[in-house]
């Protein structure tokens, strides 16, 4: 009998390392439809390293999971009472080593688990100083508003310096007058929005328009998040990174910036607003198109205001001017129709 015990149990176990084995070995890569597990395949350094903790993770539980199960069912098969003798199969209760050892184990996998998990979250969070392109970002019911902070075009050339000064000083209110009562945070009036940034080069999304964030494939960016009245998130599935959205960021003590290494290629990716905020939250999206350095910055000079040497074009008219489609192309079946919609009545109700 144990014999064949021991027979049965290495071969589940050649079955299980030959599964785990095909399994890894499904492709050359760690990017596969397979080992992916439903995570789609991310376009930043970050989202490899996120999709590659996930893959990881969901085989060390399968492969828990297949000892779990082969446990069991052993036990099942070759430690059940046999009909025709009174004696119960040897009992192992009170085992202190086996207790200990089923103890220790789970903390063992929860320690590596969270050691990996901390080294992503660091890597994913990590920033540094003087990105190469840093962009406002500015969430509003139900739609985005997008402005270039600060540019790099490398070379030796100076920062491209993108602050529009007069309407960040416009969007200080007055403060109230004298006997009324101060305002929410920290005095101010409610109106104040001078905590949001404003931009030379700025694109707004409209009902009729969705919002396409424009930006170059190989660089560092940085993303400054801000919200002009409740909290939105913003997320694009392709980083595989959301981020909530938050009005007063400073009064929130929520850090509001994040920063991506580089976007690997070139294409249009969807981005949606990621937290319940409102009536057409569904069709609060926007489209990341990612565009060579050399394409970026003719878009840059395209839009920059006539006043500062540019062309002054918009978003649409530059895009086309670079060989880009002017609309968003990767937001079907989703749309921006805000148009008020009612259910019919049924038999006059």
């Amino acid at each position: 009998m144990h014999v064949v015990q021991g027979r049965i149990l290495r071969r589940a176990g050649l079955a299980v390392s030959l599964g785990i084995a095909a399994l890894l070995l499904s492709g050359c890569s760690i990017d596969n439809e397979v080992l992916r597990f439903g995570w789609p395949s991310g376009v930043t350094p970050q989202a490899t390293r996120m999709r590659e903790l996930w893959t990881w993770s969901v085989i060390a539980a399968l492969a828990m999971g297949a000892l779990v199960w082969g446990l069991t069912f052993w036990a099942v098969i070759f430690h059940r009472k046999k009909k025709d003798s009174p004696e119960f199969p040897r009992q192992t209760a009170y085992n202190v080593p086996l207790e200990l050892a089923y103890t220790a184990v789970p903390f063992v996998i929860i320690s590596v688990l969270f050691y990996f998990t901390v080294v992503v979250q660091t890597h994913v969070l990590e920033k540094q100083d003087n990105p190469d392109v840093v962009v406002d970002v500015t969430a509003y019911q139900w739609n985005w508003k997008f402005g270039y902070r600060s540019i790099d075009f490398g070379e030796g050339g100076p920062r491209y310096d993108g602050v529009d000064a007069e309407a960040q000083a416009a969007a200080a209110t007055a403060p109230g007058e004298e006997g009324e009562a101060p305002g929410p945070v920290h005095g101010k009036a409610p109106q104040d929005l001078s905590y949001l940034r404003y931009d030379k080069i700025e694109t707004v999304g409209s009902s009729e328009e969705i919002p396409i964030l424009v930006l170059p494939t190989g660089k560092r960016i940085q993303f400054d998040l801000a919200s002009a009245d409740v909290v939105h998130a913003f997320w694009v599935p392709e980083f595989l990174f959301k981020r909530d959205v938050l009005p007063n960021p400073a009064e929130n003590h929520s850090d509001n910036s994040f920063q991506i290494s580089e976007i690997e290629r070139e294409g249009a990716f969807v981005g949606r607003c990621a937290e319940m905020c409102g009536t057409f939250h569904s069709m609060m999206n926007f489209e990341v198109r990612a565009v060579t350095p050399e394409k970026f910055a003719q878009y840059i000079e395209l839009r920059t205001p006539e006043a500062e040497g540019g062309q002054g074009l918009n978003t649409a008219q530059a895009l086309q001017e670079i060989g880009e489609s002017p609309v968003a192309t990767s937001t079907s079946p989703f749309t921006t129709d805000r148009g008020y919609r009612q259910a019919s009545g049924v038999d006059g109700i």
